[in-house]
């Protein structure tokens, strides 16, 4: 993955309330440590993300250049590099460090992140189980 260029966050306010741009990445399958029993901490298993990432995509709108927005591919790399090489013990922990890196950009005013554990070690049929977190960018750093 190459390095991704740095741009700076437009100058503009947020409205509470105000219906928000976002894109949407939908169903990101990623084999991670994740889990309190042994074996689950000794082989990687399938995780699935829903991100939501809320920024101006007016711009991008308009000029029709990637440079005017967030590039997903990139996060999609970031996302598999990273939770790929990390060990979590809750799913909550993992879900806040893919918030956490979705945030560097900084184009990315707020992000919502579902995070799936596919087939969970439980006694009874359950298809997954999951957290959603939804963190924003402070106020003075908008």
């Amino acid at each position: 993955m190459g390095r991704r260029a740095v741009r700076k966050r437009p100058n503009r306010p947020l409205v509470a309330d105000q219906p928000r741009d976002r894109i949407e990445v939908r169903g990101l399958e990623l084999l991670v440590l994740c889990g309190v029993l042994p074996e689950e901490q000794a082989r990687k298993q399938p995780f699935r993300f829903d991100l939501d990432l809320y920024l101006d995509l007016g711009a991008a709108g308009q000029s029709d250049e990637l440079a005017d927005t967030v590039n997903y591919g990139e996060i999609v790399d970031l996302l598999a590099a990273e939770l790929g090489a990390d060990r979590f013990f809750l799913l909550e922990r993992m879900a806040e460090r893919a918030a956490e890196l979705v945030m560097t950009d900084p184009l990315v005013d707020e992000v919502t992140v579902t995070a799936r554990k596919i087939r969970p070690p439980v006694p009874v049929h359950v298809d997954t189980t999951g957290v959603r977190i939804h963190r924003r960018r402070p106020a003075d750093r908008v």
